[in-house]
């Protein structure tokens, strides 16, 4: 037929995000996604492992296997790729702070396997400044970490040269608020970085860099918009030809070529009807695959009912069918590029090319990257962009159906049979990890892992690669938590700015004028001074961006707000509850592990005497957990569906009220 392409062009790589619960269980899950069609494997940790802590560290109690797979030593990567020819697989692994322990790991197996590191494809995400921005899973500071990832580079081109050794990683950015001219924006400057450090590091020749710019890849976020999505990655393909030709001087246009593979957008998955996030889904997976020029390499999506909990196999593989469909049904890898020629999209593309350039010139003359972060730039332009949009989804302005509009709905047969809808997590994964990693340690040689983080730390403190020291730790046995832990001692920890300073999120919601003069009120009625409240992040969740929301919506309300980010004990947010005499302790978790955080600060409270000091919790929080943390003495529980956040501020003055015994 007239205008088909001469061949079909072959499907991208099809994954589906898996981990959970133990490596035995999830190889299990592995080996039936694979069975079902899945082309490649994409795997989940959980937050213990991507923080450099061991199942039975204080700070990963509630988290152990929650949101992820726990992986603490060269067991646990056996264990999970058991009976997967890692020289056959394509591995997609989402980790960052603890990437180059991860890959020695994944590498060490693959040679009891038979098989080297050259043979090795797949990819590491590696993208250490979105942690500081978005995910809150970082480690060490900046320069230490992206020493991490420069070395890991090298050590790939040399010894693993079909890895990508870093995904650089717009798709959180986008959940964390950013506007597509923003995403593009802040992740070349993150390439940039990169690239730059790599190229000054002095471990590549010069006539190498082709081959560390061949191996870059991108992983970025697909909203519900299609068609300026679509546009989004031509800008991206055509601004990053533009990058490696005249920055570093790349010659072959095939080195030059975006490669990217795509989540599309969790964030716009709603509780409310849950239903339409299917069709959601579909519509953007459109948004990067409609353009043959611009298409993903790669493409994993979410479950329907992630706003709900963990998603189920059955729900894995109704998101791994829509792929299949969209590729081998339809007829969209018949033609070439659709969009070739048009005005429309053409004005679009310059549009955000000419945005993107804009933000990119100007973290550069800030310093790059690492001082964007440091100073915090992005971390405030990414709060600020998601309150405007947290806005004008509250005034009406931007339609979400189902929450905002049409919002009268029929029961739905997904959620109300008798099945559970989302996967529950055995309680006792954890114990059973600990008591696991417990007896691995008993059963090494002690000499060999001392000699091994030994040499670690020595490599740490001076300028050496440090892949061939990981590497030996992996194969004595040390743990995620040592290997960690070691270089912490060297490189010490890090807490990104938060971005609330000069954030404003309301100054268009005329009925905030209504919640601040409550607001005074209720803190006259107690005797003066400001309502005092306390937004706390316990444990290792690092989803930070709900908790800064209504950080920025109660300050505009009145509220003195107090919140030190993300990653604290229990122990920590009672101390902080006390000394700063707050009114309201309001706690956020999204990970899974509520029900183990949140009694432990209700625990504190009452043994610090401030029993009678009200907390609330916001998270993904199924219905029946719900109605267990209101037993335990949870005065509110807020989900995805209470997306009006300045109700939220005032249903806090009503529990500040009910608590206190103000009429």
């Amino acid at each position: 037929m007239e205008g088909r392409l001469p061949e079909r062009d072959r499907p991208w790589v099809m994954r589906t995000y898996a981990g959970h619960s133990s490596a035995t269980a999830t190889n299990a899950l592995f080996r039936r996604n694979l069975d079902k069609g899945q082309t490649g494997l994409s795997v989940a940790f959980d937050l213990p492992t991507q923080t450099g802590y061991d199942p039975d560290h204080p700070l990963a109690a509630g988290e152990v296997g929650r949101v992820g797979v726990p992986i603490s030593h060269v067991g646990d990567m056996r264990a999970l790729f058991d009976g997967i020819p890692l020289a056959a697989a394509n591995t997609s692994m989402t980790i960052n702070a603890t990437a180059m322990w991860l890959l020695s790991l994944y590498v060490v197996v693959a040679e009891e396997q038979g098989a080297a590191a050259r043979e090795l494809a797949g990819t590491t995400q590696n993208d250490i400044v979105k942690e500081y921005l978005s995910r809150g899973t970082h480690i060490f500071p900046p320069g230490p970490s992206l020493r991490l990832t420069t070395d890991m580079i090298a050590w790939t081109v040399e010894n693993a040269p079909r890895w990508n050794p870093i995904n650089v990683c717009s798709y959180h950015l986008q959940e964390a608020g950013a506007t597509p001219v923003q995403e593009v924006g802040f992740a070349l400057a993150t390439a940039v970085a990169v690239l730059d450090s790599v190229r000054d590091s002095g471990q590549v020749a010069a006539e190498r860099m082709g081959d560390v710019v061949a191996r870059m890849s991108f992983f970025v976020n697909s909203g519900v918009r299609f068609v300026e999505e679509m546009a989004k990655m031509r800008a991206f393909g055509r601004l990053w030809d533009e990058i490696t030709a005249s920055r570093y001087r790349i010659e072959d246009p095939r080195q030059r070529r975006l490669r990217y593979g795509v989540q599309v957008n969790s964030l716009g998955l709603t509780e409310a009807q849950p239903e339409n996030n299917v069709q959601r889904i579909v519509l953007e997976m459109l948004g990067v695959t409609l353009s043959r020029s611009a298409r993903a390499r790669a493409v994993q999506l979410p479950a329907w009912n992630e706003a709900l909990g963990l998603p189920r196999p059955w729900d894995q593989q109704w998101s791994l069918r829509m792929q299949q469909v969209l590729a081998l049904e339809s007829d969209l890898l018949d033609y070439p590029d659709l969009f070739d020629g048009s005005p429309v999209v053409e004005a679009l593309v310059g549009s955000i090319v000419e945005g993107a350039r804009r933000e990119l010139d100007q973290i550069l003359e800030l310093g790059g990257v690492v001082a964007a972060v440091d100073s915090g730039y992005l971390k405030t332009a990414l709060v600020a962009s998601l309150a405007e949009r947290r806005r004008r989804i509250e005034a009406g302005d931007e339609v979400v159906v189902g929450v905002n509009r049409y919002v009268d709905t029929e029961p739905s047969p997904l959620t109300t049979t008798a099945a559970d809808h989302v996967e529950q997590v055995d309680p006792g994964v954890e114990a059973d990890a600990t008591a696991a990693i417990r007896e691995w340690r008993a059963a090494r040689d002690p000499a060999a892992v001392q000699a091994a983080l030994d040499r670690l730390r020595e490599d740490a403190a001076s300028t050496g690669n440090l892949m061939a020291a990981t590497i030996a730790c992996a194969r004595a046995g040390a743990t995620t938590g040592e290997w960690a832990g070691a270089l912490r001692e060297v490189f010490g920890e890090y807490r990104a700015p938060t971005g609330l300073s000069a954030t404003s999120g309301a100054s268009a919601d005329h009925s905030l004028t209504a919640v601040r003069e409550r607001v005074l009120q209720t803190a006259s009625d107690l005797g003066g001074g400001r309502l005092r409240l306390l937004v706390g992040k316990p444990g290792l969740d690092g989803h930070s961006n709900g908790a800064e929301q209504i950080a920025v919506r109660a300050r505009d309300a009145g509220f003195e707000v107090i919140y030190q980010g993300i990653r604290l004990t229990p122990d920590e947010i009672v101390a902080a509850a006390v000394e700063e005499d707050v009114d309201l302790v309001g706690l956020s978790v999204l990970s899974g592990s509520h029900l183990a955080a949140v009694p432990a600060v209700l625990d504190g409270l009452r043994a610090a005497g401030r029993s009678d000091l009200p907390v609330v919790v916001g998270g993904i929080i199924p219905a029946p957990d719900a109605d267990k943390l209101r037993a335990a003495g949870v005065a509110r529980v807020f989900t995805p569906k209470d997306f009006a956040l300045t109700q939220i501020v005032d249903d806090l003055v009503d529990v500040i009220r009910a608590a206190n015994a103000l009429t």
